[in-house]
């Protein structure tokens, strides 16, 4: 994938990760360890008891990381699909006796188109994550 469109690409996740961390993760862990800190609380309580404990408060946040990591690989594994579909295209063309010069802008048209189709997509995988998240551990 060219650089450029990359980097597109790159921002935009990084911008959205960013902003659930801060919007939801965070939350998320700042509650495992209030939780995980009244685990170890309990007196009483066995060392297994104590570690059962702090796994189930640990649980919420585990899931959402994986969530979130399914996610964006889902993501990553269809955008590579999209700019494979154009190498091929690319390698039919210039099988088929195609000058480079357009085949190369042929490829860049076909990334570029990957790369704002799956741009589109961000703010719809972002709001349908934040839903999930926070559903999560309720």
């Amino acid at each position: 994938m060219a650089e450029v469109q990359q980097l597109r690409v790159q921002e935009a996740v990084d911008s959205m990760v960013k902003s659930l961390e801060r919007e939801n993760i965070r939350k998320m862990q700042g509650l495992m360890f209030w939780c995980s800190a009244a685990c170890c609380e309990e007196s009483q309580a066995s060392m297994e008891q104590v570690h059962q404990c702090i796994e189930r408060c640990h649980a919420p946040l585990a899931q959402a990381q994986a969530l979130v990591t399914s996610e964006l690989e889902k993501f990553q594994d269809r955008l590579a699909q999209c700019t494979m579909y154009c190498n091929d295209k690319a390698k039919d063309s210039i099988d088929a006796g195609s000058k480079e010069l357009h085949v190369k802008r042929q490829l860049e048209t076909c990334v570029t188109k990957c790369v704002d189709d799956h741009m589109n997509l961000i703010p719809t995988m972002t709001r349908k994550m934040k839903e999930s998240l926070s559903s999560i551990g309720k």
